[in-house]
C-alpha cells in the first residue's frame, strides 16, 4: 500500500509500474486530474480526459481512473459502474465440458448449488454463461477455461450487488459453492 496525493491509503499498483507505462506517477496523474476538475466528473469523463488529452492506452486509462476514484473516495474496492462485483474462480481436474454441464444441467447443479433456480440468459457450451440470479436483480457471468485435457477453470463474477457487505457475502457463497462443485465432480 502506498499513499500519494489523496486523503486515503489505497492499495494499488506501484508508482514505478504506472510511470513505466504512462510516463507519470500516481501523484502526477492525480494532480493533472484534480486540475481538470475530475472530482466532479463521472468515470467516462475522467477516462476521456486521459484518452483525448494525454493519449494513454485503454487499459491504463481505466487503471489510472479507478485509482484516482478510489484515492478520492469516489469509488470503493469491488465497485464499478453497475454497483459492486464479487468474483471467485477454481481450477479443477475435469474436462471443460464436464464443468460446463455441471452448471447447465439443473439436476447436476442442484447437487452442488441447491435452491439455484436462476435463469440462464445465454450459454455458449464450454465457454460461458450469462445468468440472472435468483434475486432477479443481480447478474452472474461464468467463464469456463480449458487448462489441458482433463483440467479446467471456472470463473464466476456476480455483478450489480448493493454494497461491500453483499460482496463479502457473495465471495464467501461462491467460494463454498465452487468447493462443493469440485467435490461433486470428484475433481
Amino acid at each position: 500500500m502506498e499513499k500519494s496525493g489523496g486523503t486515503k491509503k489505497v492499495a494499488r499498483m506501484s508508482d514505478e509500474a504506472v510511470r513505466s507505462k504512462t510516463g507519470k506517477t500516481w501523484a502526477e496523474w492525480f494532480k493533472i486530474l484534480d486540475a481538470a476538475g475530475a472530482k466532479k466528473l463521472d468515470h467516462k469523463s475522467i477516462v476521456a480526459i486521459l484518452s483525448e488529452q494525454h493519449g494513454i492506452g485503454s487499459w491504463w486509462r481505466q487503471m489510472v481512473t479507478v485509482g484516482y476514484e478510489r484515492e478520492h473516495g469516489l469509488r470503493q474496492v469491488h465497485q464499478n459502474a453497475r454497483g459492486f462485483s464479487a468474483s471467485a474462480s477454481k481450477t479443477m481436474a475435469a474436462p471443460v465440458m464436464k464443468l460446463f454441464n455441471a452448471w447447465n444441467d439443473k439436476k447436476v447443479r442442484q447437487r452442488w448449488l441447491p435452491k439455484s433456480d436462476f435463469e440462464i440468459r445465454k450459454a455458449t457450451p464450454g465457454k460461458s454463461m450469462r445468468i440472472t440470479w435468483v434475486d432477479k436483480n443481480t447478474n452472474v457471468d461464468v467463464g469456463f477455461f480449458p487448462k489441458g485435457k482433463d483440467k479446467s477453470q471456472v470463473a464466476v463474477q456476480h455483478d450489480k450487488l448493493a454494497d461491500s457487505k453483499a460482496v463479502a457475502r457473495m465471495k464467501l457463497f461462491w467460494g463454498k459453492a465452487l468447493e462443493r462443485l469440485q467435490k461433486t465432480l470428484g475433481a
